[in-house]
């Protein structure tokens, strides 16, 4: 069924139509825009990382003071309990307000909570079935695809992102990127490669086309059958398939780019069998995904190409457009500077 209903959106994507301006979904992404206003910005207090690019974020963002919240994660592992992660959301959701749809968590670490990703578990909940079978189908997101551009009025969820904080140059770059998208555009590309990797090319029948028409987005399309891309100096998107990839320091990546490549352990932060998507950051992608368990070869464990095109040059910012983009998101780690939007909300 989901299949289908993604099938129907490429189909969509595709017609000359897709992107108008003053469509009805650019109508309310221009009244209901996220901002600063809307960030749970949280902070473990005993982590100097996290208060210094903490800090750095709320200034660079104009985060209100009242949206900060505070935590004391001790000697912070890589994967929670089910136990510590419960005291941990019960500490965070002490502290929010009901403007707030988004929290941004400043750290590297905790990034899993057993099998589940942190982003998801914060957003959902933990989901204890996934973790009896992490290679089995996940659940449904609500959010998948939805038009909503408020989150926890509609779902009552807020959008999990983390910020890694284990590198000041890097996180000051994420951040930096993704306050200059605001200024937008004037030509990028988005690119889609279909690799030798069989297993790990599952979404690309969703990858757009390219010569892909989306008027006023000054967005290009390329679909390329290779390994790996080299030289590229306006890459907004790139998504692939492989557990390595290979020239990311010979690529430009511009303000707002999204970048992430289907393996079974990107979001593992700091493994060491496949690239994390760690990586794509330091590379200058402004945000990224990646699973934290083995999800086995499902599209619907990762970004959907389409789906997230969509709702990216319509004017939704990374966050919403990443988390729009993924049907089964229990597995999958949410990283980067969620406001991003260098796509004009018409």
């Amino acid at each position: 069924m989901i299949e289908k209903i993604v099938i129907l959106v490429l189909f969509f994507l595709l017609q000359s139509n897709a992107f108008p301006a003053g469509t009805e979904i650019a109508a309310q992404a221009k009244r209901n825009a996220l901002g600063p206003e809307n960030v749970a910005l949280v902070i473990n207090d005993v982590d100097a990382s996290s208060v210094k690019v903490g800090e750095y974020y709320r200034v660079a963002r104009g985060i209100p003071l009242k949206n900060i919240v505070h935590v004391k994660i001790l000697d912070a592992p890589r994967k929670l309990t089910l136990n510590e992660f419960t005291h941990l959301k019960w500490e965070i959701e002490s502290q929010l307000h009901s403007a707030e749809q988004v929290i941004l968590l400043a750290w590297t670490v905790p990034y899993a909570v057993e099998c589940n990703s942190i982003t998801a578990a914060l957003t959902f909940g933990y989901d204890a079935e996934q973790c009896k079978n992490s290679c089995a189908p996940g659940k449904l997101s609500p959010y998948f695809n939805s038009a909503s551009r408020k989150p926890f009025d509609d779902y009552s969820i807020r959008l999990a992102m983390l910020l890694p904080t284990d590198s000041f140059p890097r996180a000051k770059a994420v951040i930096d990127h993704g306050v200059q998208s605001d200024a937008g555009v004037f030509r990028s590309t988005a690119y889609y490669l279909t690799t030798s990797d069989v297993n790990r090319n599952s979404r690309a029948r969703f990858f757009p086309p390219s010569g892909l028409n989306i008027p006023r987005s000054g967005l290009a399309v390329m679909n390329i059958k290779s390994d790996k891309l080299v030289g590229a100096r306006d890459v907004m998107i790139y998504q692939t398939g492989l557990a390595w990839v290979d020239e990311l320091d010979s690529l430009n990546f511009l303000p707002g780019a999204l970048a992430d490549h289907l393996t079974s352990a990107g979001g593992d932060l700091y493994g060491k069998d496949q690239m994390s998507i760690l990586r794509w950051l330091d590379a200058g992608a402004t945000a990224s995904y990646g699973t934290v368990s083995e999800p086995c070869n499902y599209w619907q464990k990762f970004p959907n190409p389409a789906v997230l095109l969509k709702w990216y040059v319509n004017g939704a910012t990374a966050v919403e457009a990443y988390w729009k983009s993924v049907a089964w998101p229990a597995q999958g780690l949410f990283v980067g500077e969620p406001l991003a939007a260098p796509y004009p909300h018409e």
